[in-house]
């Protein structure tokens, strides 16, 4: 018998070898750029024939109570574009065979732009940032919630409310959820003095520690991703960028960040401000880790925020974020639905556009509650079934309410990942397979993938068989195990970035499409050299509290270049009467507020302002002190040796090759 194994191997051996000796096939060079194949029609039009696309209610709420528009694209000081007003004026008639039918009518929809009465005294800015800014008229002045993006978009969508509507000072201003999109465009219209002066900023509780968290903690990370997930480096057009499903597009300008001088919680819990009364509705944990809605008794309205939407939101998004609730997602709407669904003739939100009627607000609610509920459900008693993220995802049928309600369907989130984001917070990110507990990374799997398929070029023929057999799915894994094998190889990468775009082509959801697309273009011309996505700039770091500052630099701190032992400092900022103890030890830097140590390396006394162009590197250390803004005490080598190791990570790292 051992006889017969030898052979038999030596057979084997033999044979591959011929086959070696052979020529082997190689794939074909990939088809061209911006053209939809067959398959991605096949799969457009059969959307399209089963949703009723010409319904016109939508429409008519969109286009309901338009007073004026901005006519002139938005700049920044220095004169580059923040928003182009007239970027998405090609997105008319019907759909081109290279964008989802149904996400070609929710950016239809996304293009009506302008200042637009909700009734009197109650307004919207839609159509000139990623979100909607709301405008209340109170007893003195504009009540402003949710203030966009950019201070630029901010400012030019007040000038035009003052000018339709005549001038009116800010009177109070409201961030409804911690999501940058929500509150980055304040000092665009109100300044840390118009806040000493007694202008109130609402928000709900928790909303300054997430605001940070997300935007400075982990914001490298997020804002390289959001890059792809909101397209920001594609042209507009109709192979490339059409909107993000949750608005047109995110602006480019200046984020900044004033603190709130309120943090509201409770349901119920009201507020008059400036003779508007305001009863709040505490909704954290569901699409923000801090979030409010509330209802306005005088003008019988509801505000929804990004819990009710036009669309069917992220259980988790692909920029990355904490994973939402979404049992409690739908125990909040139906907490608004019985308690103000009856008594309300609007429901505006942060995004999109209103809903009118009280019948029609009820039914909007009821959808948005049980798409919700029906994701969270069906994914949790499939996974009591034994069922894993990826086989729910795949097997979860689609709901009735997304058949008739547009604002359910997945213009953002998708069922297939919500599933698993459902599937994640019950559960984490593991199938409960054995062999992908530990599975080896992307590079190394792909290597034996590569090498068990028979090495790069048979792998690309069985690509471009599942390319050219529809199958975008297959395709793409086996691309980008060859990509991930040899990032060299040009062959591979074409392969993939045209797979990627059918995918795109074929998304319903904005970002499925823009980060498809996007890692298309990344694929085909390389990671964009200059400019920076990150949101730490001087206008928003000068608003974080001092602590959660001195946390964004605890997650910068790289101990194994701390060249001494461990030591402690202290720091004093006479300017805002704080003092801190920064215990720079062997694995942490841990900041301690409110304290200082009885025998610190050094004692570091400088204004905030000072210590924000420091960290920003706006200004050196020698700068400050010379400018008599800093001293030190003891020894100032400590304080070099903590600065020496804080990183500053790459913004512009690789995502979709090693």
């Amino acid at each position: 018998m051992r006889h017969a194994a030898l052979a038999l191997a030596a057979l084997i051996s033999l044979a591959a070898c011929s086959q070696q000796s052979a020529e082997a096939p190689k794939a074909d060079a990939a088809p061209p750029a911006g053209i939809a194949t067959e398959a991605t029609k096949v799969a457009n039009a059969a959307l399209a024939d089963r949703l009723p696309l010409d319904q016109p209610g939508d429409f008519e709420d969109a286009e309901r109570g338009l007073l004026a528009q901005i006519q002139e694209d938005i700049f920044d000081e220095n004169g580059n574009v923040v928003w182009a007003v007239n970027a998405f004026d090609f997105i008319e008639g019907a759909a081109p065979d290279t964008v989802n039918p149904s996400l070609w009518r929710q950016q239809q929809l996304l293009g009506k732009h302008g200042l637009f009465e909700i009734q009197d005294g109650l307004y919207q800015v839609r159509g000139y940032d990623l979100s909607v800014m709301s405008v209340i008229r109170g007893e003195t002045g504009w009540i402003i919630v949710d203030p966009l993006i950019s201070k630029e978009t901010a400012a030019a969508s007040l000038k035009l409310v003052n000018d339709t509507l005549g001038e009116r000072p800010v009177s109070a201003v409201i961030y409804t959820h911690s999501h940058i999109d929500h509150f980055g465009g304040v000092r665009g219209i109100i300044s840390e003095e118009d806040v000493a002066a007694g202008v109130p900023v609402l928000a709900p509780i928790g909303f300054t520690e997430n605001a940070v968290a997300e935007n400075l903690l982990a914001g490298n990370y997020m804002s390289r991703r959001a890059i792809l997930m909101f397209g920001r480096t594609l042209p507009n057009g109709p192979a490339a960028q059409v909107g993000a499903g949750l608005g047109p597009a995110t602006s480019a300008g200046t984020a900044g960040f004033i603190p709130p001088t309120e943090e509201i919680s409770g349901r119920g819990t009201r507020r008059v401000i400036d003779g508007v009364t305001f009863e709040f509705v505490d909704a954290a944990g569901t699409e923000a880790p801090a979030e409010f809605m509330f209802y306005l008794p005088e003008f019988r309205a509801l505000c929804t925020a990004e819990v009710a939407t036009a669309t069917f939101h992220n259980g988790l998004t692909l920029r990355g974020a904490k994973v939402r609730d979404f049992l409690e997602w739908s125990r909040v709407l139906d907490h608004v639905l019985t308690n103000y669904g009856g008594k309300s003739d609007v429901a505006f939100a942060s995004h999109h556009w209103p809903t009118f009627g009280q019948e029609n607000v009820e039914d909007y609610l009821r959808g948005q509650r049980d798409v919700y509920r029906y994701t969270h459900d069906q994914t949790v008693r499939r996974a009591n079934e034994g069922q894993t993220q990826f086989e729910i995802a795949d097997d979860i049928p689609e709901p009735n309410v997304q058949e008739t309600h547009f604002d359910t369907r997945g213009y953002y989130g998708t069922l297939n990942h919500n599933a698993k984001a459902v599937y994640q917070y019950y559960f984490g990110w593991w199938d409960g397979v054995p062999a992908t507990y530990n599975a080896w990374p992307m590079v190394e799997r792909s290597k034996r993938m590569v090498a068990l398929a028979g090495g790069e070029d048979a792998a690309l023929v069985s690509g471009e068989k599942a390319f050219n057999d529809g199958d975008y799915r297959w395709a793409a894994e086996v691309f980008n195990a060859v990509v991930f094998t040899n990032p060299e190889n040009k062959v591979a990468k074409d392969w993939l970035a045209a797979t990627y775009e059918q995918m795109g082509f074929q998304a319903e959801s904005g970002a499925w499409r823009d980060y498809y697309l996007t890692g298309a273009a990344e694929l085909r011309q390389g990671v964009p050299e200059g400019g920076d996505g990150r949101v730490a700039s001087a206008e928003f770091v000068a608003g974080v509290p001092t602590v959660e500052l001195f946390n964004a630099l605890a997650v910068r701190y790289s101990p194994e270049k701390l060249a001494r032992d461990p030591f402690t400092l202290n720091f004093v900022f006479p300017d805002t009467e704080e003092t801190l103890m920064l215990d720079v030890g062997v694995n942490t830097a841990f900041p301690r507020p409110g304290s200082a140590s009885g025998s610190p390396a050094a004692t570091l006394t400088i204004s905030r302002a000072a210590f924000n162009d420091l960290i920003l590197q706006a200004r050196s250390f020698q700068d400050i002190a010379k400018a008599g803004e800093a001293k030190v005490e003891g020894d100032p080598s400590a304080l070099l040796a903590w600065f020496s190791a804080l990183e500053t990570a790459p913004f512009w790292f690789n995502i979709v090759e090693p």
